[in-house]
């Protein structure tokens, strides 16, 4: 690539996408461009201020069964990295023997033997270094891939306590106006037993409370499965943080003074991103591997043992035996083999490139996406609050002026569930404006450690 051509692989065919210079909507978004804080970002749940939050990414980036998983393949990798790497020195093995033999009934001798033997393949073409080297970018793949699941697994964490949050702030917003409202409809009552409205405007007064009731366990089930999911995630059972979220907080939020790296460091710092460039130089290495396999191998080999009839003359020094060997092996006809092999890994070098391109495009678009849905929502949920003001003073003079019998009751009633309607709203925007930032960060390649 022109700007971050260091992401790629030293190769024959080097990766090239055009990558911008900044962000189109960041400034847009109330967001800087440049010089953008990694360590900031590797913690970034931190910067909503909220203690609980961030004990239950912490926990979960711990616990949780994908992230114990992926843990598991990085020492996975780097056993089998360590068994290429072994290829590289002699083997050194020893043996002993103790043999009795008989042939019709009579014995025929006992034979003892101890020794060592050692082998030792130089790797004159290169092709164990190919396998370690392979070995080597396939466990920075998987600690990439880690990376990337704790970043999915910390964004869920903290989307999914989002909506909890914002299912309480919800859920206190319809008690609140279903309180309201069965005042209203006692008011109305009391209205109808002295004969100044009829039953009509007592069943509508009534259907407007019951109707915002009914919502009240929708919201209640929203708020006890967000609940469970978390508990899951953090590696508990459904119901383990049941009683430490009942208590209902604020929805959190975070600063607008993020500092955006220019993509092509954003780019550096994500772990899939980062996890695809190492698969490219995996595959890389395993081409010269098949390459090298084309190539003479040789073989140094010999042991060094002692050999005798009884155990007494193992210390003689007429029972000491050696050998020494050395051999060459070169492919003369395979039918294609080998040469099929080097294309079947060029192949895959090819397709781990284009997996690599993907990855970025992707990268650059999470980015993108989550700048313009940042900028929207703030503008409008600004609206919303402005709204909601005006729609909480309208109700409050209506209820006033029926209560005086100056306007009618539709007037009343149509007021209230404007409020209840833009205060319902105003909660889900300032959620959707945090879960932005979660996203956001997530896009930046927030929530994981890359190495250098």
């Amino acid at each position: 690539m022109c700007a971050c051509a260091a992401l790629a692989p030293q190769g024959p065919a080097p990766l090239s996408i055009a990558v911008p210079a900044g962000w189109s909507a960041s400034d847009a978004a109330g967001a800087r461009a440049g010089g953008g804080d990694s360590a900031a970002l590797t913690a970034w749940w931190q910067r909503f201020e909220d203690p609980q939050l961030s004990s239950l990414v912490s926990r979960a980036v711990q616990a949780n069964a994908s992230v114990n998983g992926a843990q598991a393949a990085l020492r996975q990798a780097q056993a089998l990295r360590d068994v290429a790497a072994a290829a590289l020195w002699p083997a050194l093995g020893s043996s002993a023997s103790a043999q009795y033999g008989t042939a019709g009934g009579h014995s025929t001798g006992n034979n003892f033997h101890a020794g060592l033997n050692a082998n030792w393949v130089p790797d004159v073409f290169g092709a164990n270094r190919g396998a370690r080297d392979a070995g080597d970018a396939a466990v920075l793949a998987s600690a990439a891939s880690l990376g990337d699941v704790q970043v999915q697994i910390a964004a869920e964490v903290a989307l999914d306590y989002i909506l909890l949050r914002s299912a309480q702030a919800r859920l206190i917003i319809a008690r609140d106006n279903l309180a309201s409202q069965r005042e209203t409809l006692q008011i109305t009552h009391w209205r109808q037993q002295a004969g100044l409205v009829t039953a009509l405007e007592t069943e509508q007064a009534r259907a407007a409370a019951e109707q915002t009731s009914a919502g009240l366990p929708a919201l209640q089930t929203s708020i006890d499965q967000m609940g469970h999911a978390l508990a899951v995630l953090t590696g508990q059972p459904p119901a383990a943080l049941t009683l430490q979220l009942a208590v209902a907080r604020p929805v959190p939020r975070a600063g607008d003074d993020l500092a955006l790296d220019i993509p092509a460091e954003t780019l550096r710092q994500r772990a899939d991103v980062r996890g695809a460039e190492y698969q490219v130089a995996a595959a890389l290495a395993r081409v010269g591997q098949a390459e090298a396999q084309r190539w003479p191998s040789f073989a140094i080999g010999g042991s060094l043992g002692l050999s005798a009839l009884t155990l007494g003359a193992l210390t003689n020094s007429a029972s000491v035996v050696s050998t020494l060997l050395a051999s060459v092996s070169l492919p003369v006809f395979d039918g294609g083999a080998a040469r099929a092999q080097v294309q079947a890994q060029q192949a895959a070098l090819d397709q781990a490139r284009q997996v690599y391109n993907g990855a970025v495009l992707v990268a650059l678009k999470d980015v993108e996406d989550a700048l313009v849905a940042l900028r929207g929502d703030r503008l409008r949920l600004a609206s919303l609050r402005s709204a909601s003001d005006a729609a909480a003073n309208a109700a409050l003079l209506a209820r006033q002026r029926y209560s005086s019998g100056l306007v009618d009751f539709q007037t009343v009633l149509e007021t209230q569930r404007t409020q209840l309607s833009t205060q319902d709203n105003v909660a889900s925007a300032g959620a959707d404006v945090s879960a932005d930032h979660v996203r956001l960060y997530k896009a930046l390649g927030g929530g994981w450690k890359p190495n250098p």
